[in-house]
């Protein structure tokens, strides 16, 4: 009797089943059918790809950026400059660090004082981690406006570009590839602060501050491509081709 109640069951308690497979039945036609009539844009999928990886790049790159001025402000603590190397963000993923002249360079010159090599070379080292090699360096030579007139630096100008060259070559002896640093010298052209006051006397403090070299790292190529133009002479269709030299017997 148990036996036959159980195989009688009612057939409201299975309906719930022919209604599930109705609704999935539907769900899998409708998958199929819009499966069918979509069209994958090639453009449109390259472009959200591109987008996408750009994303991604952008913000690896800006984690990289942050990590390296950490880094920075690490070593400059350890090596006790803090007063001599400012850090500091430009913009554009741009870290700057401006190093006092009269802390690193001798009076009048552009030779590295003793003090100046051991937190040039940790610098360096930080550069050279396989991490930070995607970063340039293009290295900025500043003066106060306070003329100076020597054989081998007759203008303020040949000054501030043996800083910067000084600072160059001392990476390149270290280690760094060439083409990821520049020099520039400005001379006194780009002043923090004024040289003189108002009736033309100097400012001491402010002279100091003026004089420093500048290292600016970023990601930027520092090289631009220079494209030469090509010159026609007037009514010739042909190029002007370098002039050579011959050899007279």
């Amino acid at each position: 009797m148990a036996a036959q109640q159980q195989e009688e069951c009612p057939p409201e308690a299975e309906a719930w089943m022919a209604t599930y497979a109705d609704a999935i039945t539907l769900l899998m036609a409708f998958f199929v059918l819009f499966f069918s009539i979509s069209k994958v844009d090639g453009g449109k999928f390259d472009s959200v790809a591109e987008a996408l990886n750009e994303t991604m790049s952008s913000r690896a790159r800006t984690s990289d950026r942050v990590e390296l001025e950490r880094d920075l402000a690490d070593i400059i603590e350890e090596e006790g400059a803090q007063e001599v190397v400012q850090i500091g963000n430009a913009g554009e993923g741009t870290i700057t660090l401006e190093l006092d002249s009269g802390a690193f360079f001798k009076p009048g010159g552009a030779e590295l004082l003793d003090q100046a090599i051991p937190v040039l070379k940790s610098i360096y080292e930080e550069f050279a981690s396989p991490i930070y090699e995607k970063f340039n360096v293009s290295i900025e030579g500043h003066t106060d406006d306070d003329p100076i007139s020597s054989f081998k630096f007759p203008s303020n100008w040949e000054l501030s570009a043996g800083r910067a060259s000084t600072v160059v070559r001392f990476m390149v002896k270290e280690g760094m590839k060439k083409n990821r640093l520049k020099a520039t010298g400005y001379g006194d052209t780009q002043p923090k602060l004024p040289n003189k006051d108002a009736d033309g006397n100097p400012i001491a403090e402010n002279m100091i501050a003026n004089r420093r070299v500048v290292m600016r790292i970023s990601r930027s190529p520092i090289f631009e491509e220079v494209k030469v133009p090509e010159f026609r002479r007037e009514g010739l269709d042909r190029r002007v081709r370098p002039a050579t030299s011959k050899m007279l017997n």
